[in-house]
């Protein structure tokens, strides 16, 4: 008999509904977008009920697709949007307001504030630079500024959790308050040195720990599916951080290999063995990867917050695309980006410069300059923010870069990654699917389930992938980066 693997692909614009055989292929997915709140220019927040919704929608769609119901699933899988802080109360299960979502800067100034007593410290245990995107200083922000979340908090009656932790929650019909240890690794608040939760700075910034949920394996069973909510009992076995999983879909499950997620922002992971390694001077982060049959597994990572939103704001702000597929093919009418160069930094600058207060810059424009030249250099923008960080990476581990992966919608685009080729100076491969994030938590369900009982027969099934060289020299390179550089500086600090 044929196994079924649900998964839920929660991202910051949508979720995905998705249906894996145990050959690992697609057999039905199902895909909705949601909204994003942007009540003041700093602020971006989600409707948690609207998420879950959203997924529930989308679970029936894929089933309904291949005439399947819940109980003919085998285990489901779970990845997400990472750090985005959901705080519910555990009486009702009702979120007690808006999810805080990563791309939110509003905690910049106490950032700030912060940087001096607690900066290297908690970088050093949370292998995150402190920065708006930690969770921690989320929930610090909701319990001063909601009213009464304090006090149900302080009573024990709040739970916090990323997406993962409130669709278990939800799926479970509140038996379960979870969160993978992947996700946990990014929410700036675990100690990746004790393997806890970082209980001194959390007491620091007046946060009871009880709020907190407990911390499980990213390929293990963590509750059932409530027959009422969804129709069907089925093991949950699977739960894993987006980029996380997008590297264990890669194959990359040995130190050194790395993969390049093209998303919402851009991610570069890299696998670096089952101890963390963190450099407070380097901008880069060390997370957990992976947990599995209670081994840790650990990445560096570098990432820019805001690269495939950039090309969504071509289409959506500035209207010059009706929609992002067509960037490859308006950028391809010019032969380059016409000295036209653009910081895509509409929500900050993230690693290795971590500016909140940077801001969108377009430099070089002329009267020659057209629409082609503003969606090339955007494109370009996407792997120049890759480049400031990959010869910090390579560094702190140890191992030279000469290839990597690369997946996420914006993988598709020819042209993006011929470029990412040339500026990185490696081979790029990308296999025929590039929606690796959903693969990922496929897999790690399969295996927590034990559908498959092996990484080796989970990775069995071959998949196609097209090679990228590098096409330009060392010199026309670097002089193209130089260029980016003097960009950066003049987006830096902008909004200050």
């Amino acid at each position: 008999m044929s196994k079924h693997i649900l998964v839920i692909d929660a991202g910051t614009t949508g979720i995905r509904a998705l249906i894996y055989n145990e050959q690992s292929q697609i057999l039905s997915q199902a895909y909705t977008e949601f909204p994003n709140y942007h009540p003041q220019p700093d602020r971006v927040e989600q409707d948690a009920i609207e998420i879950w919704s959203a997924a529930k929608a989308m679970i029936a769609q894929a089933l309904k697709h291949i005439s399947l119901q819940m109980n003919d699933i085998s285990c489901v899988g779970i990845t997400n949007q990472r750090a985005t802080t959901v705080v519910w109360d555990r009486k009702t299960g009702q979120p007690v307001t808006r999810a805080i979502v990563w791309q939110d800067t509003r905690t910049a100034g106490r950032v700030q504030e912060l940087a001096e007593q607690w900066g290297e410290k908690v970088y050093s245990r949370t292998g995150w630079a402190l920065a708006p995107v930690y969770s921690s200083l989320s929930l610090e922000w909701m319990l001063e500024n909601v009213a009464g979340m304090r006090e149900q908090a302080e009573a024990g009656d709040l739970a916090f959790g990323t997406i993962d932790s409130w669709l278990v929650y939800c799926l479970t019909g509140g038996e379960k308050h979870v969160i993978s240890a992947s996700n946990a690794s990014v929410t700036g608040s675990y100690d990746l040195t004790q393997d806890e939760w970082y209980q001194e700075w959390l007491a620091a910034l007046n946060i009871p720990l009880s709020m907190f949920p407990e911390v499980c394996d990213d390929a293990a069973v963590v509750g059932l599916t409530d027959e009422r909510i969804v129709g069907g009992s089925v093991p949950i076995s699977g739960l894993i951080a987006d980029q996380h999983s997008a590297l264990f879909a890669q194959g990359c499950t040995k130190a050194g290999m790395i993969k390049c997620t093209h998303g919402t922002g851009t991610f570069l992971d890299m696998l670096i063995g089952d101890k963390p390694v963190i450099d407070v001077n380097s901008g880069i982060c060390c997370q957990i990867a992976w947990r599995k049959n209670g081994t840790t597994h650990y990445a560096l990572e570098g990432y820019a917050g805001c690269t495939g939103s950039a090309v969504q704001w071509l289409r959506d702000g500035l209207q010059i695309i009706d929609s992002s597929a067509e960037s490859q093919a308006v950028a391809s009418k010019v032969e380059d980006n016409g000295g036209v160069y653009f910081v895509p930094a509409l929500t900050g600058l993230s690693a290795p410069y971590w500016d909140p207060y940077a801001r969108g810059s377009m430099l070089g424009i002329t009267p020659g300059t057209t629409r082609g030249h503003v969606v090339r250099a955007t494109l370009e923008g996407i792997v120049y923010s890759i480049r400031d960080f990959i010869n910090a990476m390579q560094s702190i581990s140890g191992y030279s870069i000469t290839q990597m992966s690369v997946d996420g919608g914006a993988a598709k685009n020819d042209l993006l990654v011929q470029f990412q080729a040339d500026q990185l100076g490696v081979t790029v491969i990308r296999p025929r699917n590039v929606e690796a994030t959903s693969l990922g938590a496929a897999l790690m369900a399969g295996l927590g389930a034990g559908i498959w009982k092996s990484e080796d027969e989970a990775f069995s099934i071959g998949r196609n992938k097209q090679t990228f060289t590098p096409q330009i020299d060392e010199q026309t390179r670097e002089q193209q980066y130089a260029m980016w550089t003097r960009a950066v500086e003049r987006a830096q600090g902008w909004s200050k």
